[in-house]
């Protein structure tokens, strides 16, 4: 094991430092070709659209590119599994955020490592800087100050602000959620669900679940220190939401016995055997703890077999990965303008990711991974990341229902012919990295 991760930090490191160092750059949208060209991107020509903008700020959508760019910010306070590691330390991962956000979506993305802690001076810069995007993604911001800075931005910045770890993981998993219970035979009205981990993604996710139709009295919540109680003093706003009053549940043993379904968002080997076994039949679990899951797969199916399994982990089945939401999020909220990400938005993707994974699967996607068992059910309940159809059926999703809940300023009136221009987007953006491969290899 270590030499497979001295390997692997060695083709990392190399990666990000050659041909240059790092993982984006800036493109010219324009020619630059004649001293004409010149004339008109900068001075004097660039002065009409700053006039034209000055008298009407909405022009800023028209005369630049503020309306497909989002920015990527983090403090760098918990950073994947790493911690507090900083805002320059941070920055490789930003970066990696935007690239993800051009290559899926066609979102212009741009990086802002924030060296600044306190939420108010946080919230500070980002209302000072948004102005310039068309959207903002909140990133690795550790809690509880990430609940501080989200309530000072959503809704007062005049774009969509979403802090991604809660709510681009709550989305990945609500969209898990409703088919596991589809393959397991369950109603989200009547489960019992236990959640491990009282962090800004658990209290995300756990929300949008209510939201989905998992009743609040039917679950319960585990921190480090055990069952989240109405009775222990100094609880967070957030924990004291969750906290039960249930006789007898002190521990994630307790919890466990009898419940249909557990979401992990804490540490690894925290859920043994012992306590799978004593769930109800057909148990759910999503073991998220990164890199390693509460329960690693081979000992959860062994324990049970009925079990529906998944982890944020690439090389196992059902794959929870917020790839699958965020690109298309924004895509979708930008493209109708949505002053906010609001819930109906956020249950409407992970509706739409929730149906498409119940689709056949295209060969092509079973040849990329290399898997002919791609059909719904125990090991298949979420779409894969390469399945290109996800930009053509989220992102109008996510455009109607902000219309229909009123925050659209430029609602989509045929969303039929959006989801067909985003899937010619895909094609010709598919032929292009096609071109680029075949032209790189050609010079190997």
């Amino acid at each position: 094991m270590k030499e497979i991760f001295a390997s692997l930090k060695e083709q990392a490191l190399e990666y990000h430092r050659c041909p240059s160092p790092g993982k984006v750059e800036t493109v010219p949208t324009k020619p630059f070709d004649t001293p004409e060209d010149l004339a008109l991107a900068y001075s004097p020509g660039v002065a009409f659209p700053c006039l034209e903008i000055a008298e009407d700020a909405e022009n800023a959508y028209r005369y630049t590119g503020r309306g497909n760019t989002v920015a990527v910010i983090s403090n760098g306070t918990a950073v994947l599994g790493l911690g507090n590691i900083g805002a320059a330390a941070s920055k490789p991962v930003m970066e990696g955020k935007a690239v993800l956000f051009k290559i899926f979506a066609g979102i212009n993305a741009v990086d802002l490592e924030v060296d600044e802690t306190d939420p108010e001076r946080f919230v500070s810069i980002v209302k000072a800087v948004a102005p310039t995007f068309g959207g903002v993604n909140l990133e690795d911001i550790k809690a509880p100050e990430c609940f501080a800075i989200e309530e000072g931005l959503v809704g007062k910045c005049g774009i969509p602000v979403m802090h991604d770890d809660q709510h681009g993981t709550a989305t990945i998993v609500a969209a898990a959620m409703e088919n596991a219970l589809k393959v397991q035979g369950k109603d989200a009205g009547l489960i019992r669900l236990v959640v491990n981990g009282a962090g800004a993604a658990a209290i995300a996710c756990t929300r949008l679940l209510e939201a989905t139709g998992i009743r609040h009295e039917n679950i319960v919540m585990c921190d480090s220190k055990g069952v989240i109680r109405a009775d222990r003093k100094g609880l967070t706003p957030q924990k004291a939401a969750f906290a039960t009053n249930i006789d007898g549940l002190h521990t994630l043993a307790d919890a466990l016995v009898g419940a249909d379904a557990f979401l992990g968002l804490s540490v690894a080997d925290v859920l043994t055997p012992e306590m799978l076994a004593s769930m109800a039949p057909k148990p759910i679990v999503f073991a998220l703890a990164n890199p390693n899951p509460e329960i690693a797969r081979d000992l959860a199916l062994e324990a049970r077999k009925d079990i529906v399994y998944a982890t944020g982990r690439s090389d196992y089945p059902n794959q929870i990965n917020n790839v699958l939401g965020f690109p298309y999020i924004f895509r979708g909220a930008l493209d109708c303008r949505a002053s906010v990400i609001n819930e109906e938005m956020k249950l409407a993707a992970a509706k739409a990711i929730a149906e498409l994974a119940r689709c056949p699967v295209s060969d092509e996607i079973k040849r990329l991974y290399a898997d002919d068992d791609l059909v719904f059910g125990q090991n298949y309940i979420l779409p894969k990341p390469f399945d290109r159809r996800l930009l053509a059926v989220v992102a109008p999703a996510v455009a109607k229902a902000a219309s229909e809940s009123g925050v659209a300023a430029k609602p989509i009136k045929d969303l039929v012919g959006y989801g067909r221009h985003l899937q010619q987007f895909v094609t010709d953006t598919d032929i292009h990295l096609q071109q680029f491969i075949e032209t790189a290899t050609a010079q190997l």
